[in-house]
């Protein structure tokens, strides 16, 4: 018998990393080791996905506003202006803190493109994820939702898609009305949704005066929620001098109670009598935005009082993000 002839393999075309695509963590990995995706590159693409970003919304028109509709706002809607121009037969892009069923973002039945921002995320740059679902919700058939994934670790973020000029205007809602324009034809999961959705819904309200400031009506008392753009050490000293000073307060029955921080800013939180509403607080607010940009200007060392403040403060404060 004739020997048969050792066959060869044809050479695979090599990758360089940067062309590497993202598949599921147990296929072939492209790159044609012969090993599996999250055993070769996917270990690498893992890191990037999951790695901590502490601003996702820095440099984005309304970074402060931003950071209230996803962690305080129950039901309020933002357009959006992106660098080039819609897609034919996308008439508008629009952010909704939720939506229905807790869809990632939904195309309608006229081409136009709800986003969701209060979903959970599956890497740790909320931007990338949401640039992600932006992307596919703008090529998604009208009428379907668009469903949640892991973001390549290379695409875009919204600071890539967004224009950095255009105006970042939230509209606060009482509640969920707005996920169905067309109430009659509504699906039973979508109405069912939309109950549960305003039952939970805390009465919210932005102030007109001052930026990314909310009011929010609870039973037992109400709160005013501020956003602020500036960094933690310095905006800590000056509520510190102004707390020390008797002048941290937003009128009788007022008072700062401590502190959060959401996505790299500091969030400062009043506890505000059951009557006070967010009209009556929109003077007040006003003045301490003056009061707090003077204590803001000062850069001499903080007297005793105002460090035994500023540590009240400090152990006050809670991390969501």
């Amino acid at each position: 018998m004739a020997k048969k002839r050792p066959q060869t393999k044809a050479k695979q075309p090599q990758l360089t990393d940067g062309e590497i695509p993202v598949v599921g963590a147990r296929e072939p990995c492209p790159c044609n080791s012969g090993r599996r995706y999250k055993a070769c590159h996917g270990r690498a693409a893992a890191h990037a996905v999951t790695e901590l970003v502490h601003r996702p919304f820095e440099a984005l028109a309304g970074e402060a506003d931003w950071i209230a509709l996803r962690e305080l706002v129950p039901a309020a809607t933002v357009e959006l202006h992106l660098k080039k121009a819609l897609p034919e037969g996308v008439p508008s892009v629009t952010l909704a803190t939720v939506l229905p069923m807790a869809w990632p973002a939904l195309r309608r039945e006229d081409g136009s493109v709800l986003i969701g921002l209060q979903n959970d995320t599956a890497s740790g740059d909320i931007s990338r994820d949401l640039a992600d679902t932006l992307q596919r919700a703008l090529t998604a058939e009208p009428g379907t939702p668009v469903q949640g994934r892991r973001a390549p670790a290379d695409g875009p973020r919204l600071q890539d898609l967004l224009d950095p000029e255009g105006a970042f205007e939230p509209v606060v809602h009482p509640g969920f009305e707005f996920w169905v324009p067309d109430a009659q034809n509504a699906t039973t999961e979508v109405t069912a949704s939309l109950e549960r959705a305003n039952a939970a819904a805390i009465p919210t309200v932005k102030l007109a005066g001052v930026d990314a400031a909310y009011w929010c009506e609870t039973p037992d008392k109400n709160h005013l929620r501020w956003v602020m753009p500036h960094p933690e050490e310095q905006l800590l000293d000056a509520l510190a001098r102004l707390h020390a000073a008797g002048r941290s307060s937003l009128g009788d029955g007022t008072r700062l109670v401590g502190s959060f921080r959401a996505h790299g800013l500091t969030v400062p939180v009043w506890d505000l009598p059951t009557g006070v509403t967010a009209e009556d607080v929109e003077k007040p607010a006003a003045e301490f935005a003056e009061r707090l940009a003077g204590a803001l200007a000062s850069d001499a060392p903080l007297t005793a009082d105002e460090r035994r403040a500023r540590g009240g403060l400090t152990n006050r404060q809670v991390t969501l993000s």
